[in-house]
């Protein structure tokens, strides 16, 4: 669970958008988000159908693109190959010819789109899922794409880089991921078998499809990559093994599942707001892409977005479902969404949404506390109890330096004991955890990894979890309550922390803790490291719940 906490106290943008991009809309796209992109040129033998006022049509050549907005359709560029411009992970090409394919992939989709600062959709990127450390070659491939999408940002392309699979975040992978949000959108490519979803029916069908969507989203936005920068990519293929309509008969069940797609994700769509929904598998390029079902599927897909777009349940025949309702969430008005824990709050979620300056991390962490809620509860004299004593060692026991940081943060005092709340709750789940003790070597590598952090040597009555629970031990700056760090001379001095009054006495000055010997420091380390094993148990717990 996010620890809006920090936030309240010291709210800062967790990711700057880059200089002369603005999320304006250039050359006639639409303002409102999300914006609908159908991959839909001269390879779709119907491409007419898109050729129309309110549709976004992506193209990958000079011929179609001017025809189809003559018949009111916007358009934007589409980069078939993009491998032949950067490589692949094994054979990435040379680095020193990256910045001229992107000049003339640039040109192009200035000349295709009509337009001076074109969208381009770029397919796609290879090994998004490699885990570090990577090969030379896949590390030589990726600075290949880092440096297209820099040199299309820099001429004032937008580029929207596609991924086909779960994109490896972790450590140094995450760098490279923020990095390259800086340069370009991604487009997650989703996609679903629609036998598979077919049989588990409109209601858990649909549920596994938001569920999926939304995994496609977070999985970038969990590493502060802005939702503005994420998009979801649809695939309605025919070809077998690419996902799409698998051999599902009747036409109707197909249709089915499509409706449920898109109705999926714009219940996502509403709650996450998404930059981009693209699709594409309506193209035939071999005869394994021909299916005469797919000029029906392409119009229940528009209608089914918009009933004015195309008369999807006239072409889609006898056995369509036209219910637009069965297996959705049907939200009260005003809630964001429904729990079995309660309801969430467009009104909530929005005053959250302000202080994180981050809808999806206010999102998260007001779901995560319907959970802790149905779990934990919190007294109204605990609450009360907890902020006095955060007043107290977080602020000198200021009152007005306490609101005056809400306000700075942008939060009002009930967003604050919302999140004080929820410390209280995760504390008191994270008692009951078991974690193995940790070994003398991870609590010596602890000492040495974090030697420069400010501790001193104390005595405490009684005896606190940060000392692990002994009278004498070294207070580690970031564990120990702030005050006992501002404690002069050698006597007992009283000290309020959240958890009840303590009794101080300063045994040293404050020094780095690789001043202080490890026998000394063995225990508060200790205890760190068990608070640290306790809170990740505490997030897999969270999450299994959610």
């Amino acid at each position: 669970m996010k620890r809006l906490l920090v936030v309240l106290v010291g709210s800062v943008a967790l990711f700057a958008a880059h200089p002369g991009h603005a999320q304006a809309r250039e050359c006639g796209l639409p303002n409102k988000a999300p914006v609908w992109v159908d991959f839909a040129d001269g390879s779709v033998p119907f491409w007419t159908m898109f050729a129309r006022p309110g549709i976004v049509g992506a193209a990958a050549n000079f011929i179609y693109p001017a025809q189809m907005r003559a018949l009111g359709e916007k358009t934007v560029y589409w980069e078939m190959n993009l491998r032949q411009r950067v490589g692949t992970p094994t054979n990435p090409l040379d680095p020193n010819i990256i910045e001229d394919w992107a000049d003339r992939v640039f040109y192009r989709a200035v000349a295709s789109s009509g337009c001076a600062t074109p969208w381009i959709g770029l397919n796609e990127m290879w090994g998004s899922n490699l885990a570090t450390p990577w090969s030379p070659t896949n590390a030589q491939y990726r600075d290949n794409v880092l440096q297209f999408v820099r040199r299309l940002n820099a001429l004032g392309a937008h580029p929207f880089l596609l991924l086909n699979s779960r994109p490896f975040t972790d450590g140094e992978a995450g760098d490279w991921w923020r990095e390259v949000a800086l340069y370009t959108n991604f487009v997650r490519e989703v996609y679903f078998a629609a036998p598979q979803i077919y049989r588990q029916g409109p209601v858990l069908g649909s549920r596994t499809l938001r569920n999926a969507f939304r995994q496609g989203v977070t999985d970038l936005t969990s590493i502060g990559i802005p939702v503005a920068k994420v998009g979801i990519f649809l695939g309605f293929h025919t070809n077998p093994g690419q996902g799409g309509r698998e051999h599902l008969k009747p036409a109707s069940a197909w249709f089915d599942t499509i409706k449920w797609q898109v109705l999926a994700i714009k219940q996502v769509s509403r709650e996450i707001p998404l930059a981009t929904v693209w699709s594409w598998g309506w193209g035939e390029w071999a005869p394994a892409d021909r299916d005469p079902d797919k000029p029906a599927a392409a119009c229940v897909y528009l209608w089914t977005r918009d009933h004015g777009l195309c008369a999807g349940p006239k072409m889609a025949g006898r056995g369509f479902d036209t219910s637009l309702t069965e297996g959705q969430l049907i939200l009260p008005s005003g809630a964001q969404c429904k729990t079995p824990w309660g309801l969430l709050g467009s009104g909530q979620l929005a005053g959250v949404a302000h202080v994180t300056r981050d809808r999806e991390i206010a999102y998260t962490s007001l779901f995560g506390r319907l959970v802790l809620k149905s779990a934990v509860k919190v007294r109204p004299q605990e609450l009360k109890a907890a902020q006095r004593a955060i007043v107290r060692y977080r602020f000198g026991g200021s009152a007005g330096a306490y609101r005056g940081a809400l306000a700075r943060a942008g939060a009002s005092t009930a967003i604050a004991r919302g999140v004080i709340a929820d410390e209280l709750r995760q504390a008191r789940i994270e008692r009951n955890f078991r974690v193995q003790s940790p070994s003398g070597k991870e609590i010596a590598s602890y000492r040495e990894s974090y030697a420069s952090t400010p501790a001193r040597l104390v005595r405490v009555r009684p005896a606190p979890a940060w000392l692990g629970h002994r009278s004498r031990g070294v207070a580690i700056e970031g564990l120990a309550p702030a005050p006992v760090f501002r404690i002069s001379g050698h006597g007992w001095v009283k000290v309020k922390t959240r958890d009840g009054s303590l009794r101080v006495r300063a045994l040293s000055p404050t020094a780095p803790l690789g001043a202080f010997s490890l026998g000394d420091a063995w225990s508060s380390i200790r205890a760190a490291l068990v608070q640290h094993a306790q809170d990740a148990v505490f997030d897999n717990w969270l999450m299994r719940r959610e």
